[in-house]
């Protein structure tokens, strides 16, 4: 019998999971230049080209290539044309930015040359960081945002990047949570990314710009004792979505829309997902990866990770009882039982 700890077992396996496996195959297997590679190999061995084999091999290359262009096509046809990111350039606000998931993004585009202003009700937790200034406000005040706005503009010029990442957890069951809980979380959550958007939003489609907003897959699935965490995560992800064709004739202001899993931050803290296989807990530094990229492109895109989150709308479509089968299986209503979160300090991350 192991005498390690529950969560030091098997620690050399807890990288395993269903995505990394998809990302070996999509660099081997399910690579087109690699697909190629193996009817080339076949024919190097004098093998014909009418041999059943090879004309496999060549039907299968050719249906992932046929799957790499029309991928293309349809981002091509779903988003217009990218416009140019230049760090030096960028004025880039971020909210929730003093740690977490908001800090990693604010401290690579600070590095970058970008001008970064972060808006937070607390100073950086890394103390200080390269080209990031922090704007100390509440984003669910309105008159607190537009305040920070002007200061903003005023230093840094106007911004042509709105991250809105900030959030709170409650992780209580419904009838606990008082008045005052609720409506927090909606003006954090929610309301803020009206003010914000609504204050950035005009100058940015006088010139050009992106907008990033950070939801949850929660806000599609939804999840005992975050009866208001989900609701709010569900209504920007409307609210994104809405705007993102409100947009379609502003084809210089792009959209991003990141509705990641659980990631390992203290928001969540004491959340443990039930396989981490199939549902594997985020690094924040694997989501800012993508932002960061999404933004840097210049394209308008969605991003969800891990794998299931990608197909978890699905869900909804399927029968109430394979529904409740595949709840209870994932074990997304019992997760909550032992969260922790940051106790005492209503922070500000995904």
């Amino acid at each position: 019998m192991s005498s390690l700890p529950p969560d030091q077992e098997l620690s050399w396996a807890k990288p395993l999971s269903i995505d990394l496996l998809l990302k070996v195959l999509n660099v081997t297997f399910l690579h087109p230049f690699v697909a190629w590679m193996i009817p080339l190999c076949m024919r190097a061995q004098a093998m014909r080209w009418n041999n059943p084999y090879i004309q496999a091999a060549i039907g299968y290359a050719s249906f992932l290539t046929f799957l790499f262009f029309a991928n293309i096509l349809n981002k091509q046809i779903a988003y217009s044309k990218p416009r140019k990111v230049k760090h030096s350039d960028e004025v880039i606000v971020i909210t929730g930015g003093a740690s977490g998931l908001g800090l990693l993004i604010a401290e690579v585009y600070g590095m970058r040359g970008a001008s970064v202003a972060v808006l937070d009700i607390k100073g950086l937790d890394s103390g200080e960081a390269r080209g990031v200034s922090v704007y100390q406000c509440d984003v669910g005040d309105k008159e607190q945002v537009a305040k920070a706005a002007l200061e903003i503009e005023r230093d840094l010029g106007a911004p042509t990047v709105l991250i809105n990442n900030a959030a709170i957890v409650n992780g209580k069951p419904l009838l606990e949570l008082s008045a005052e809980e609720i409506d927090q979380n909606f003006r954090v959550n929610l309301l803020s990314h009206f003010y914000t958007i609504k204050r950035f939003l005009p100058n940015m489609i006088a010139g050009n710009g992106t907008i990033v907003t950070i939801s949850s897959v929660l806000g599609q699935l939804g999840a005992a004792q975050l009866s208001d965490y989900a609701a709010s995560k569900a209504a920007i992800t409307a609210m994104h979505k809405s705007l993102e064709q409100e947009l379609n004739s502003t084809p210089n202001v792009k959209t991003v829309l990141v509705t990641p899993g659980q990631l390992t931050t203290p928001l969540f803290h004491g959340v443990k997902t039930p396989s981490s296989f199939f549902a594997p807990e985020l690094e924040p530094v694997e989501v800012a990866k993508e932002v960061i990229a999404a933004i840097d492109a210049g394209s308008s895109m969605e991003l969800s990770m891990p794998l299931y989150a990608r197909w978890v709308g699905w869900m909804n479509v399927m029968p109430v009882g394979v529904q409740t089968i595949l709840r209870k299986f994932s074990g997304v209503d019992t997760g909550m039982k032992s969260f922790i979160g940051r106790k005492g300090n209503k922070e500000s991350l995904i």
